[in-house]
């Protein structure tokens, strides 16, 4: 959860319900108008295994490098590439940039040309 606080997230919610193998741990993060559930991974494991499972998400953002310089500044070093991609050809246009979190989910910055 750290994390996401970290890269501009306020919790909102937190949460546990109980399920037949073990409590589950819950939160909602807010990211400037919309709700990010995040659900405590079966320990010992780092990605969610089974139905539901999210490897990757994206983020639009207006202005890809700043975003990615204030994620570095705020002490974000999973960064997949030392330098965004740029596809002139997909989606009339855009740049991206990957990022690894906790659980290693691969989150994308993505601006539209």
């Amino acid at each position: 959860m750290e994390f996401y606080k970290k890269i501009g997230g306020s919790f909102f919610k937190r949460a546990a319900v109980k399920n037949p193998d073990r409590q589950k741990k819950l939160a909602l993060v807010e990211f400037g108008g919309f709700l990010l559930e995040l659900i405590e991974p079966p320990a010992g494991t780092l990605v969610p295994s089974g139905e539901g499972s999210i490897p990757h998400f994206a983020v639009y953002v207006d202005d890809l490098d700043k975003t990615a310089a204030d994620l570095k500044a705020a002490g974000i070093i999973s960064f997949t590439a030392p330098e965004k991609k740029v596809l002139p050809n997909t989606f009339g246009g855009l740049q991206n940039w990957f990022f690894t979190g906790p659980s290693g989910e691969q989150i994308e910055l993505l601006q539209m040309l």
